[in-house]
């Protein structure tokens, strides 16, 4: 096994751990929102939050140690790779073009 496949399951890993555990402290909350103050679609609150951790990597977030914006980044575009084939499952089955599971209810 080389050195690079040692670094990427072992980050892998780590990303595997933090979405199993932020899902069982949390519920699946990001696919499935409540919808109680925000009216916001999955997809649309994963990208909200993509957003925020983009702009705590611009401000200079990586240099301070209280949180892992980095791991969290690619926490949230996991979650959005997972609503997309989700989605694009469900669209090859009826045709549909929404996922209406994980959208929020009005």
């Amino acid at each position: 096994m080389s050195q690079f496949y040692a670094n990427v399951c072992e980050v892998m890993q780590e990303i595997k751990e933090l979405l199993l555990e932020k899902n069982e402290k949390y519920g699946n909350s990001a696919l499935e929102p409540l919808g109680v103050f925000s009216k916001l679609s999955a997809k649309e609150g994963l990208l909200v939050r993509i957003d925020d951790k983009l702009k705590r990597i611009k401000n200079g977030s990586l240099d301070k140690d209280d949180e892992d914006v980095i791991n969290d980044l690619i926490g949230y575009l996991v979650l959005l790779k997972i609503h997309e084939n989700q989605e694009s499952k469900y669209d090859e089955l009826d045709g549909s073009h929404k996922w209406n599971k994980f959208e929020a209810v009005d």
